[in-house]
């Protein structure tokens, strides 16, 4: 008999996250089963995109959201999926959305978890068949439970996250998530309902020839990120730039580049939000041995503040990083500066 008539599928993604639960020994299974609360919501918005097309939920929903972009129908399916999808699994007691004005209290007055949450990042690209994604974090609460989540609960940097990761929904569907020991990517294969281990122990190129941002903004850049843009294209580097911040990203960490979102005339803190996309993707980011950083501060060392707090970003390979930092800082010498 051909044994390769009948090889293994692979490791799911429930029976890895059984095996790892040895690594937090004040989780007690909560946090494995939260993972797959996320994981399951997250195969109901890869079924509501794959067949988005035919059901007329594509476009706009005619609301816009608390950062004043317009919200898509996709936004909200996603929205109402995930938190259904946290609350019933009864381990998380607040919700931070992007799409919600204020945190979302779950009720479960028991739940030792917080979770910030983009449902569905670059949603508006669903119109044209472009990969977009899910980012996510999550927190232990500083408050006793038996009550809601508290805010200093929810304003928590993100060197104090257990888990974080994203949902890339593209021409597979992927998971990729760390706890802190390293980042592991799952393949969602639909015909069985699984996610399976694809991607082990992923690592990011410590230096690479892509850059990843807005050159339409490129005017507006601060003038240290337009001499390392200039410094790319004499380099003869790639750019490549889709507009959905999770494909951008799982490009870089599996192919070495630098994504960057600075601050711009039209958005003098940066666009992306600290709490529920800069931080997960730094977790992650640094597991994998990049870099993520405001361009003079390390991400994960940010203090938020408030709930949809923006920031700077400049993400990806390290070498990549460190360049365009000195650019932004021999700016800073020039002039006179000092950083804050």
């Amino acid at each position: 008999m051909n044994d390769k008539l009948a090889l293994p599928v692979g490791t799911t993604l429930d029976r890895f996250i059984m095996r790892k639960q040895e690594e937090f020994p004040f989780a007690t299974g909560e946090l494995s089963q939260l993972l797959r609360d996320i994981a399951l919501a997250a195969k109901i918005v890869n079924r509501e995109i794959n067949r988005a097309g035919l059901l007329d939920v594509t476009g706009a929903y005619g609301n816009q959201n608390i950062q004043g972009e317009e919200q898509q129908k996709l936004d909200v399916i996603a929205n109402i999926r995930f938190i259904r999808a946290l609350r019933n699994g009864g381990e998380v007691c607040t919700i931070i959305s992007e799409e919600e004005d204020d945190v979302i209290q779950t009720g479960n007055h028991r739940g030792k978890y917080i979770v910030a949450i983009d449902p569905l990042d670059g949603s508006s690209n669903i119109d044209v068949n472009v990969s977009i994604g899910t980012i996510f974090s999550i927190y232990r609460r500083k408050s006793e439970t038996g009550s809601n989540g508290t805010m200093e609960d929810c304003l928590q940097q993100g060197t104090r996250q257990v888990a974080a990761g994203y949902v890339i929904y593209g021409s597979s569907t992927m998971l990729v998530y760390t706890t802190g020991h390293g980042v592991n990517g799952f393949t969602y294969e639909p015909s069985l309902g699984e996610f399976f281990l694809s991607h082990p122990n992923i690592t990011t190129p410590a230096d690479g020839t892509t850059y990843s941002c807005n050159e339409g903004n490129m005017n507006s850049f601060p003038e240290g990120i337009q001499n390392y843009v200039n410094y790319c294209k004499d380099q003869n580097y790639s750019a490549r730039y889709i507009g959905s911040l999770v494909a951008d990203f799982h490009r870089n960490l599996l192919k070495g580049g630098i994504y960057m979102y600075p601050p711009t005339n039209k958005a003098p803190s940066g666009k992306l939000r600290l709490i529920y996309e800069c931080n997960a993707l730094a977790f992650i980011i640094e597991q994998a041995g990049g870099k993520a950083t405001t361009g003079f501060k390390r991400i994960m060392d940010l203090q938020p503040e408030e709930l949809h707090q923006r920031c700077p970003l400049l993400i990806g390979s390290a070498k990549m990083v460190d360049k365009a930092e000195a650019f932004l800082k021999e700016v800073e010498v020039e002039e006179g500066i000092v950083s804050k």
